[in-house]
């Protein structure tokens, strides 16, 4: 014992010679080809050694002893090396300095790899960036390992309490494919963006499912129940069928705005491209008019002029028309926050930025994980309330008498 004391003092007596001469020459302490990093391999086998014969000595099976050693690859902020783990007999034996199957040793290192990823950085760049600033090799598994710390965060998140009131909020899906069982299956993410009473946005969820459906959307909005939501007042959404419906059924006092933008979008699929352009100067008179009576004069001209080629077209404007229109009950601030889903289209666009070098995500975790952190950095910009909030709040105040529940203070 007394023997390889010696050895070990002769060792780090040399390790710290080697230092102090590197500091001397300019050589690299840390990263690839760094000095301390054998000073730091011997200092964690030699504290391993110490448990194991703590470990040893407290154990209850007095013919329990050591067994070998495990080898690993592990990395740290100081470079990379092959670690020696003690082993006992029995197996009983659990290393606490550096854990079974833990490869990442500086815990700040997971840090910085969770910001990179946190700011939309591929795995393949991440692993650059490690190598050139930490000389460390990393593997998509370990990266993964890395980043599954987030599913807890998430799940968290995903079912945090909410406001029970909430003016307004956005209802939308995107589609992204992901690799299930050797397939690769397209799955819709399902939105939700509210505007607080403070006039401030906030993702409140997101949902993954095979497909868009109002059956599903009806799950949702069920959750957001659950979560402490008790009313909404105006719910946007796009043309989905029965999505109107699902939305009453859960908040029945809600008042369901279709997108404008949707409408017009899918109102130009079953017209003749050569009428587009006159067309859209028409139908802008109406979902432009000052007020809803003369939006409704208007809808009635336009009908006569294309009702007879078109009348797939003008039959859905019609049918949709009550929830087209909610918008003209308010003023113009107003009306240009709620005659569109354009801002949950704006987070889908940022989220995109994240999600465009992936052509299939691994996993619905992976997606997830993504999303979470697309959301998070897009919340980051959502510094000040909606425009003219403080107009809008006394215009809904008047509209929705006792539904707002307001500060005492405001």
């Amino acid at each position: 014992m007394e023997e390889t004391n010696k050895k070990e003092e002769i060792n780090l007596t040399a390790l710290q010679g080697e230092v102090a001469e590197a500091l001397k020459t300019g050589r690299p302490l840390t990263g690839s080809g760094g000095v301390l990093t054998p000073l730091i391999k011997q200092f964690i086998e030699a504290s391993l050694e110490g448990e194991i014969e703590a470990h040893l000595e407290g154990s209850r099976d007095k013919n329990n002893r050591k067994n070998g050693k495990t080898r690993k690859q592990v990395k740290t902020g100081s470079g990379s090396f092959e670690l020696e783990t003690p082993r006992d007999r029995d197996g009983s034996f659990e290393p606490q300095i550096v854990k079974k199957r833990q490869v990442i040793l500086n815990e700040s290192l997971d840090q910085k790899i969770l910001g990179l990823y946190g700011i939309g950085m591929s795995y393949q760049a991440i692993r650059g960036h490690m190598n050139e600033m930490y000389g460390l090799e990393l593997s998509n598994g370990t990266l993964n390992a890395i980043t599954d710390k987030l599913i807890p965060v998430i799940s968290e998140w995903r079912s945090r309490p909410l406001e029970a009131v909430y003016p307004i909020v956005f209802m939308d899906a995107m589609f992204f494919k992901v690799r299930e069982e050797g397939r690769v299956q397209s799955k819709a993410m399902y939105t939700l963006i509210g505007i607080k009473q403070d006039g401030y946005k906030d993702v409140l969820g997101v949902y993954v499912a095979e497909t868009e459906g109002a059956n599903f959307w009806l799950g949702v909005l069920t959750d957001l129940q659950s979560r402490g939501v008790e009313d909404i007042l105006i719910a946007c959404v796009d043309g989905l069928k029965g999505f109107p419906e699902a939305i009453e059924s859960v908040f029945p006092h809600a008042v369901v705005q279709l997108c404008i933008v949707h409408q017009i979008r899918n109102s130009l699929r079953y017209v003749g491209s050569k009428h587009h352009k006159e067309f859209m100067k028409d139908l802008k008179t109406v979902y432009r008019s000052e007020t809803k009576e003369l939006a409704e004069q208007r809808l009635t001209e336009l009908e006569g002029k294309w009702g007879a080629k078109y009348p797939v077209v003008l039959r859905s404007w019609r049918t949709n028309w009550e929830r087209l229109t909610a918008y003209f009950d308010y003023t113009a601030p107003v009306r240009r926050t709620i005659y569109t889903t354009n801002i949950i289209e704006g987070f889908h666009r940022q989220v995109r930025k994240y999600t465009k070098t992936k052509g299939a995500f691994s996993s619905e975790n992976a997606l997830l994980k993504l999303v979470y952190c697309a959301s998070q950095q897009a919340q980051k910009k959502w510094t000040r309330p909606q425009r003219d909030w403080a107009l809008t709040l006394s215009q809904f105040d008047i509209k929705f008498p006792g539904r707002l529940k307001l500060a005492a203070n405001f």
